[in-house]
């Protein structure tokens, strides 16, 4: 857990927004924050290297992947495979950063920020956004949904 939130924080923000939290079972793997870091690292690697699959390894072969709300989910480890092949092909210069701010079952909310250029164009975006994410018992994630903001700017003027 982040030091700045409570766990009644992070029900609030689920509960207000809607978001549910997974009940946890009983053969669910509780998962830490020292794993959900690790993920973290992982997607990290994956993002910046614009690499689709070894971001489609970090999901269980029925994983559910949903960058937006109100979009239906990229579903399983070929479906989040082709979905990252398209958006990152035109990315260049990727920087992404995350803070873990609960783990609470198999279930782990970091909030993320990224940046990149957009290739052959001066314009720049960044992104700031949360996970919700549930894993599984082998330490793949199951299911990410994502919110984020995005900004886009030009280069300084010259």
């Amino acid at each position: 857990m982040h030091p700045g939130f409570s766990n009644s924080i992070v029900l609030f923000l689920a509960l207000t927004t809607g978001l549910a939290l997974p009940p946890v079972s009983a053969a669910d793997t509780p998962l830490t924050e020292a794993a959900l870091t690790q993920w973290l690292e992982g997607y990290k690697a994956a993002w910046e290297a614009r690499d689709a699959d070894n971001a489609a390894a970090l999901f269980t072969p029925d994983a559910t992947y949903q960058d937006e709300a109100f979009t239906p989910p990229h579903v399983g480890t070929q479906g989040i495979k082709d979905y990252w092949t398209r958006v990152t092909t035109g990315q260049r210069d990727v920087k992404f950063q995350y803070q873990v701010l609960s783990v609470k079952g198999s279930t782990g909310i970091a909030h993320w920020s990224a940046q990149f250029a957009v290739a052959d164009t001066p314009t720049t975006i960044k992104l700031d956004g949360v996970f919700l994410l549930e894993f599984s018992a082998d330490g793949k994630c199951r299911s990410l949904r994502e919110w984020w903001h995005l900004q886009s700017s030009p280069p300084p003027a010259q």
